[in-house]
């Protein structure tokens, strides 16, 4: 099944994004290899990099709601303070 993981950044995080941002990318590309990841993407707050981001929006498939949750809280952005929360909800994709 499908699942999004809704995940919100704590204040003035952009330096913190940016330090941990490859290990971070690279655990999507070991979804995406394994052909479990739907989308992913972060928040923007402006137009610019440098104003910054609210949060990131993943998509994938886990064999349950708990191996969701322990690879959300598991990613580096959770580990090092850039997210502030992560919300793991059932995702039907339909298109």
């Amino acid at each position: 099944m499908y699942y999004a993981i809704i995940c919100k950044d704590a204040p003035n995080s952009l330096a913190l994004r940016l330090a941990s941002r490859l290990e971070h990318r690279e655990r999507l590309r070991i979804l995406e290899q394994q052909d479990r990841l739907l989308i992913a993407g972060p928040f923007p707050k402006g137009e610019k990099p440098e104003d910054g981001f609210s949060g990131s929006l993943i998509v994938a498939e886990f064999d349950s709601q708990e191996s969701a949750t322990f690879w959300a809280e598991t990613d580096p952005y959770m580990l090092n303070g850039t997210y502030q929360s992560v919300e793991v909800l059932p995702f039907k994709h339909i298109y």
